[in-house]
């Protein structure tokens, strides 16, 4: 197994070279002011409602396990969405963001989520409207076919649907594969090939059970596992609560060059911005145009209140999870990011815990590592999935063959070399991001309206979506919101 190791890291060295210069100057002029600039945009288009409807926010949160009516709940489509958000981008994702680019790349990813609750509740609004019935009873939808349905561009949405299918069942399942690995080995000496077999082993019993199946596991899997983790985060914080002015001042100084030794280890500022930015976007996914799939799942009397739902997956993600995992690899002294190379990003986080309260956390933390790993392959299938079903790839023939491709690649890309699996991850990720903001921005207008339209019914003692009496500004080509038969 390690010839064969070596012989992969041989194969996609080059690859691994070309495709990040290619990445590097897609996310320098392209990526970075599209994300920003659409989030501000939302954020001025909506009047600020990720901070005008925080506490509507929590209430919908509250009460989104009811009124499903044997569909798919509104929680468990935001814990579908949350099991792709919370997930080894918070933990190996940030830890390769500080390597890269010093503490202050996670003011970066900070400034993206702040900006990205608006995108993320756009995307999520979008996809209830256009969201369209399946055969069972359930519905799908996304961002091809708001596309397709709102701008009218079979070509762009068919665009999507196929760079959002390579990216779910190909890239995705890779990185979480690979990161699961990388711990295994570092914490426990497990061979590479020995993880790749456990997780394709796993992946390939739930997906059996298709997209309910996912939903029923990730409902319980994502919110245990994000509470854990963030049990220990605030235990390590309490512990070290001394170091969090000190902390908070690393991350500034660091973010605009004011100390040149936390600048990162390559470019500086540049460096923080760059990687805060791409590993903050993988972390929330917002505007990525992954988590819409999830939110059109859900079974809710209006599109806002998946919308504000999803939204506020973004704070938890990155405000809460990311910067705790920022803490400990900071203030546990067990690194020094200038020191280290990409592949230390696997094991840094998992090192920091087991120095700060103990070598018996190694095996807990490690279980943490594995379930946020693995939901987040699940419901990155469940994604794909939606799409297939948008292209008419619905056969069982596709459905098999889809779920064989998803199975293999979270074995293969536990034992592929960690720079390769990332860059190949960052490539998918800006097209299916461009192609989704393009979408986003076109339709801002339907937006904007469901908006007025839920606004203008709080306070009453229930609201409800009627189409033609919301003022959009165009009729709904899809089935989504017509009674079912």
């Amino acid at each position: 197994m390690e010839r064969f190791e070596q012989w992969l890291a041989d194969v996609t060295g080059p690859a691994t070279t070309w495709l990040s210069g290619v990445n590097d100057w897609v996310y320098t002029w392209i990526i970075i002011a599209a994300l920003v600039g659409t989030g501000i945009y939302l954020t001025v288009a909506t009047r600020g409602v990720q901070f005008r409807h925080v506490r509507t926010m929590f209430s919908h949160l509250r009460e989104s396990r009811k009124n499903a009516n044997g569909g798919i709940s509104s929680f468990q489509a935001f814990a579908m969405g949350m099991a792709t958000r919370i997930g080894i981008g918070n933990i190996t994702g940030v830890a390769l963001a500080m390597i890269l680019g010093g503490p202050g790349a996670l003011f970066w990813m900070w400034a993206v989520a702040f900006f990205g609750m608006a995108t993320a509740f756009a995307e999520a609004t979008l996809a209830q409207i256009f969201k369209q019935r399946h055969g069972d009873g359930s519905f799908r939808g996304g961002p091809a076919t708001y596309i397709l349905y709102g701008t009218g561009s079979r070509a762009l949405a068919n665009l999507f649907a196929v760079f959002m299918v390579f990216s779910m069942i190909v890239a995705m399942p890779m990185v979480q594969a690979n990161s699961i690995s990388g711990v295994l080995y570092g914490s426990h000496n497990l061979p590479l090939w020995i993880s790749g077999l456990i997780i394709a082993s796993l992946t390939a019993a739930v997906l059996v059970g298709g997209v309910r199946g996912i939903a029923r596991a990730t409902e319980y899997i994502s919110p245990i596992m994000a509470l854990a983790y963030l049990f220990t985060a605030v235990v390590i914080i309490a512990l070290n609560i001394g170091e969090l002015p000190s902390f908070f001042s690393d991350v500034f100084a660091s973010a605009f060059g004011l100390n040149e030794a936390l600048a990162g280890t390559a470019g500086g500022i540049l460096a923080a911005i760059l990687n805060g930015v791409r590993r903050g976007l993988f972390s929330n996914e917002a505007g990525m145009g992954t988590n819409p799939n999830a939110a059109a799942t859900a079974t809710v009397n209006h599109p806002v209140s998946q919308g504000l739902i999803q939204s506020l997956g973004v704070f938890f993600d990155t405000m809460l999870v990311s910067t705790a995992t920022g803490f400990i690899i900071l203030t546990s002294g067990v690194v020094n990011l200038q020191e280290v190379g990409q592949e230390a990003s696997s094991h840094i986080t998992s090192d920091a815990v087991s120095q700060t309260l103990g070598g018996w956390m190694a095996v807990p933390f490690s279980i943490m590592i594995f379930f946020f790993a693995f939901s987040s392959i699940l419901g990155a299938y469940a994604y794909a999935d939606a799409n297939l079903v948008f292209m008419g790839l619905t056969s069982r023939g596709w459905q098999i063959g889809s779920r064989v491709v998803a199975v293999a690649c979270s074995g293969i890309g536990a034992v592929l070399a960690l720079p390769f699996v990332w860059t190949l991850m960052d490539s998918a990720m800006a097209v299916v991001t461009l192609l989704n903001l393009v979408g986003v921005i076109a339709l801002s207008k339907w937006v904007t309206a469901a908006l007025r339209d839920y606004e203008k019914q709080q306070g009453e003692s229930e609201i409800s979506f009627e189409p033609a009496n919301a003022g959009l500004p165009g009729r709904i080509a899809t089935d989504g919101w017509v009674p079912a038969p």
